[in-house]
């Protein structure tokens, strides 16, 4: 008799978990991609099978390049088979622009996307997009003991593309996130089964387009559990491929993917790894992989109990994760960059700004000069003082105060490091900031923000007619002989080394010198998106991850923010953090000099994940 159970969790942070517990064979595809006659055999196989829907788990995108984005929805919301959310679906479900699969801008596979997203978007209503949007983004089945974590792409990012030639490094990491004794995964469309130090990394492969082999089928899994471990089987599924490539061309849609039903290759490799790429047009073999538990290997919780189902919400708890561990704290080592928040009104309301500064945002107000030195006595005091001192906002150059800090802050013998986006309200100061210069040479450092080496993703961030102010002060503070640093955004789904050779070719042709190669230089932060399911960190991720507590920037930074109504300033944790008031340390240097506990999604995402820190040393 099968015994399965379904609990949705939610996390504080609005993530919904899923929990399944089964002790009979579990199917798991991906991808049904609106292809209604793929999503018909698949039902129809898992029942051969003798797995019904209430066993049946999908990694997400069920609605993507074919011609029946509704109906596959209707039948796969009647059948009752569990769905992880797709970037697909977080898509639809929000009504976002594109389909958010992670392809570079301007690929065959972008382009595409540009035609099949508004199709499969017009075909569905209000309750299919309310639907989609209370999907769970991870579903954890116990099947035969044994835990694995369900998700789309990988566990810390929604659409991230996992193939089978990616490092073991990797592979640990995310399995290590998840807590499980392994991770089945979709988004990639290449089936594939990885054991790395005992765990398991399996992608189920998709069932709406084949795998880039030459052949019509497309491929689900089949799990097993055994009296001693897991057998996962990939299984070819043959289906009416021709009925689903004419009713495509039927609707408009892209004549690659109608002839990649039919001639099993993709019209486009963009996304593919090298190893990936060589592999094309050759048949996958069916391949059955049998898992056995190594004892000596430690998975934490997993496997180790009977209801594994978090006791509270994420980040609820300053002291305990939602799973039940201590969580990680960081202390103060050395105060080596003191950060003042000037204010967070800008002259601009950038889309994804860390911290929401605009033209209306004042819920942190301009910070005076006499308040700024009465922390930059406090900081002299220190044994050994800061080396640094910060200035960020909001756009600094709008406080009216901001020359007058920059000069104390000079003059009490620190380096300052100011962020600007190089606009109108610093260039409206070159004379007092060439006069700062002269006086203080490299003790003065100004990093500007250019969100990306092109025009139209800077404005995609920034806003129109962002991107020529924005060079003019670069090129300006560069000629001038200013220290010059730039920061640019990872949101755009390219490599880091792509991301530097865009910047180094943008420097050149500007004549700008600044080594595009020097992380100190050209500083790429990490995004940090408010809908991802982000891993809480525990006092064993330090080892799991090969990090450790001082490399993060809450042990070598404090900032000073001054809230809207308050009396006098206060002292944070760090630069991303300055509304929540948990982070709040005390009102002094010395009173903030206390161990954080990494108890927000953005100590993940941002700087023990992200292994970013806005300090110049960065």
């Amino acid at each position: 008799m099968d015994t399965m159970s379904y609990e949705p969790i939610r996390g504080s942070d609005g993530t919904d978990i899923a929990l399944m517990i089964v002790d009979e064979p579990i199917v798991v595809f991906g991808g049904s991609y609106s292809n209604l006659e793929a999503m018909q055999s698949l039902l129809a196989a898992a029942a051969r099978l003798g797995v019904f829907p209430d066993r049946i788990v999908c990694t997400g995108d069920i609605v993507a390049y074919c011609a029946d984005a509704r109906a596959t929805v209707a039948l796969i919301r009647a059948a009752g088979v569990h769905v992880v959310m797709g970037n697909c679906e977080e898509s639809l479900g929000w009504g976002h622009a594109d389909c958010g699969c992670g392809f570079a801008e301007g690929t065959a596979c972008d382009r595409a996307a540009a035609q099949w997203y508004p199709y499969a978007d017009r075909q569905l209503d209000e309750d299919d997009r309310a639907w989609m949007r209370s999907l769970p983004r991870r579903i954890d089945v116990l099947v035969g003991g044994h835990r694995f974590a369900v998700v789309h792409g990988a566990v810390d990012r929604i659409n991230t593309f996992i193939f089978a030639s990616v490092p073991d490094e990797e592979l640990r990491r995310q399995i290590a996130l998840a807590g499980c004794d392994g991770v089945i995964g979709g988004h990639c469309g290449l089936p594939f089964t990885r054991i790395v130090s005992g765990s398991v990394w399996h992608n189920c492969g998709t069932i709406g387009l084949p795998a880039n082999d030459g052949t019509t089928r497309t491929w689900f899994s089949l799990i097993e559990p055994l009296e001693r471990g897991l057998r996962i089987r990939n299984l070819p599924l043959d289906y009416d491929f021709a009925s689903a490539a004419r009713k495509m061309r039927m609707a408009g849609l892209p004549e690659g993917y109608a002839t990649a039903l039919e001639t099993g290759l993709w019209p486009s490799c963009d996304v593919l790894p090298p190893a990936e790429r060589t592999r094309r047009g050759e048949p996958l073999p069916t391949v059955e992989t049998i898992w056995q538990p190594n004892p000596h290997v430690d998975r934490g919780n997993s496997g180790s109990f009977t209801v594994p189902c978090p006791i509270r919400a994420k980040f609820s708890d300053p002291d305990i994760t939602a799973g039940g561990e201590p969580r990680a704290s960081v202390h103060l080592v050395r105060l080596e960059t003191l950060w003042f928040n000037t204010g967070t009104l800008c002259n601009l309301a950038c889309d994804n700004c860390y911290i929401e500064s605009s033209p209306r945002n004042d819920r942190l107000v301009y910070l005076s000069r006499a308040e700024v030195g009465e922390f930059l006595g406090e900081a002299g005091c220190l044994s050994p003082p800061p080396d640094e001192i910060g200035f960020t906002g909001g756009e600094p150059f709008m406080n009216p105060d901001i020359l007058g800090m920059i000069e104390d802050a000079l003059t009490a013998g620190f380096r300052a490091l100011v962020l600007t986006n190089a606009m109108k309200p610093m260039q409206r100061l070159k004379g007092p900031l060439l006069d700062l210069g002269r006086r203080h040479g490299g003790q003065l450092t100004l990093r500007v923000s250019l969100d990306h080496y092109g025009l139209a993703g800077h404005e995609k961030l920034r806003g129109a007619a962002t991107w020529q102010p924005t060079i003019d002060g670069l090129m300006w503070l560069c000629a001038n002989g200013f220290a010059v640093t730039v920061a640019g955004r990872t949101i755009w789904g390219e490599s880091e080394a792509e991301l530097r050779a865009g910047y180094r070719s943008l420097f050149a042709a500007l004549q700008i010198p600044i080594d595009a190669d020097d992380p100190a230089r050209l500083v790429l932060f990490p995004e940090m998106e408010a809908d991802a399911d982000v891993p809480e960190i525990t006092e064993r991720c330090w080892n799991i991850l090969g990090k450790s507590p001082s490399s993060v920037m809450c042990a070598s930074s404090r900032m000073v923010v001054k809230r809207k109504g308050a009396g006098r300033p206060v002292v944070v944790s760090c630069t991303l953090l300055p509304y929540d008031e948990t982070f709040e340390l005390g009102a002094t240097l010395a009173e903030a000099a206390r161990p954080v506990k990494l108890n927000h999604r953005h100590c993940a995402q941002f700087c023990v994940l992200g292994g970013a820190s806005c300090s110049g040393g960065n």
